[in-house]
């Protein structure tokens, strides 16, 4: 779900691999943070206060799947 969402903002791309820094190569930026905000609070069925997050959560797929998707798993 993750790369979908970013592969469709940045159809340049055919993929991204999991360690790659988002940040850094532009995939994530600014402008969008706010809306992939808004996909991730849908897809784990919780509010993410900004205050509880850091760019580190961000900075590659493998962080966001563990600081929120995995995070969600132990809670349940």
């Amino acid at each position: 779900m993750i790369v979908a969402y970013l592969l469709q903002k940045r159809p340049d791309l055919t993929t991204i691999d999991h360690d790659l820094d988002l940040i850094e190569n532009r995939i994530l930026d600014s402008l969008g943070f706010v809306n992939f905000l808004y996909v991730l609070e849908e897809q784990t069925g919780r509010e993410i206060a900004l205050e509880d997050v850091t760019p580190e959560d961000f900075r590659t797929v493998k962080s966001i799947k563990a600081r929120f998707f995995d995070a969600a798993t132990d809670e349940n």
